[in-house]
């Protein structure tokens, strides 16, 4: 039985960024990680939004292991064979700091991370599994936890910060969280895939180290809640599908998360990007798809939820999740520091963390799209119809021919109103810019 001032059960972003900012203060803290080192079984798309690391620790970007910068964003609806897109390609995201946004490998990039958190003076230990909370019958003082040789331990602490991540059977047993449903999360599976920095630059219009992030809607994994992803690492390609468990579970004969990755990757608009591509690994991740109606509650005497275990993830098209991740564990940090001296760590004490969450970008930017998983849900044509339509219009009027434009047009206003319900499609997208995106 050891003791210690903070114990964070977790060593992705959120962990890590808690460890930095306490032990930067002179807090002895323990950071308890399941992997073989941190990274170890993280896995994320490829973009970091890095505004939080860059106020963390300045210009990081010149030291950090970052693989691009995002310099371009497409992004496409992907209908039957076809494609329509839209281009992004700022030359303002092209300077630093890059519009705080690049393409890391977590497995590397977490690794560098943590070193500087040591460099503070946290102690990580890997191997470690936190099986459950200790408790005094009035709060959590601590954590029992196994290693690698299966021996089981207890750590102390004055509190306990959890940052394990998505499946967060902890929090369960804290009570802070219902039971996880497959509604509320979903499942990402990836590849990396090796091609060659030339060949990369070449296919996706990059010089030097600018990277191209590529998200793919609609077919890309047809009639469910879903996207798929390339983005650019320096001499390969993330190549994955995301979609939400419940959309595969509750159909007749639903498709393997490898079978929708097979299915995406053969697409004739995605193929030609990967061609003569060697896979190199393949991973899967499942993702808080909480939002901002249903997340749990953040603390109770002595424990901190932070991250994907506090459902911290933004899952509207901005994809937004390590940044918050980041922010509620500096956040948790703060909260700490400023009950330190009395050591007081109740309910009442850390409900200063929830408030902070409340006036920050991360609570502000879910409240924004509150509504935007739910939206999808029960209007589907959006995923389905409306997307088929707009490739049916723009073909249409792009035809070339002896046919008057005039006749093309009339031909293409009676495709609308023959496949579109105005007034509902009107509803629809109100509610998507009020409370979606």
């Amino acid at each position: 039985m050891h003791k210690c001032e903070v114990v964070i059960v977790g060593a992705g972003p959120a962990g890590i960024a808690c460890g930095y900012v306490l032990a930067n203060a002179g807090v002895d803290v323990v950071i308890l990680e399941r992997g073989q080192y941190p990274g170890a079984k993280n896995m994320f798309g490829g973009i970091f939004f890095a505004d939080r690391m860059n106020k963390l620790i300045p210009q990081f970007y010149t030291e950090a292991p970052i693989e691009r910068f995002v310099a371009k964003k497409h992004y496409a609806l992907l209908i039957n064979n076809s494609e329509v897109s839209l281009n992004i390609d700022s030359e303002e995201h092209k300077k630093p700091p890059y519009n705080h946004s690049y393409i890391v490998r977590r497995s590397v990039f977490d690794k560098w991370f943590a070193e500087k958190a040591r460099e503070q003076g946290a102690t990580i230990i890997c191997g470690t599994t936190v099986t459950d909370f200790v408790g005094d019958g009035k709060r959590i003082v601590g954590v029992t936890a196994s290693t690698t040789d299966d021996q089981d331990n207890v750590l102390l602490a004055d509190v306990v910060v959890c940052a394990e991540g998505a499946n967060s059977m902890l929090s369960e047993k804290a009570g802070l969280r219902n039971r996880l449903s497959m509604r509320a999360r979903s499942i990402s599976v990836k590849e990396v895939i090796e091609l060659g920095r030339d060949v990369i630059n070449e296919r996706f219009g990059l010089t030097a180290r600018e990277g191209a992030a590529y998200e793919y809607f609609a077919d890309a994994t047809p009639g469910m809640l879903g996207d798929g992803f390339i983005y650019t690492n320096i001499d390969s390609l993330n190549v994955g599908v995301g979609v939400v468990i419940s959309e595969m579970y509750g159909r007749e004969n639903p498709p393997t998360p490898n079978q929708l990755l097979d299915r995406f990757k053969n697409h004739p608009c995605i193929q030609p990007l990967i061609k003569g591509g060697r896979t190199l690994e393949y991973s899967a991740h499942m993702i808080p798809m909480d939002g901002y109606k249903n997340l749990p509650k953040f603390y109770t005497n002595g424990l901190m939820l932070v991250g994907d275990a506090a459902g911290l993830v933004n899952n509207s098209i901005c994809h937004e999740g390590v940044n918050m991740a980041m922010a509620s564990g500096i956040m948790a940090a703060e909260t700490i520091l400023e009950n330190r001296a009395e050591k007081s760590y109740d309910s009442k004490a850390l409900r200063s963390y929830e408030q902070r969450l409340k006036h920050s970008f991360v609570l502000e930017n879910m409240k924004s799209s509150r509504d935007f998983i739910d939206i999808l849900r029960t209007h589907k044509e959006l995923l389905n119809d409306y997307p088929h339509l707009m490739k049916d219009v723009i073909t249409k009027f792009f035809e070339v021919g002896d046919v008057p434009k005039s006749a093309i047009k009339r031909d293409i206003i009676h495709m609308i109103r023959s496949r579109m319900s105005f007034v509902r499609a009107a509803k629809t997208f109100a509610a998507m810019l009020k409370d979606g995106i």
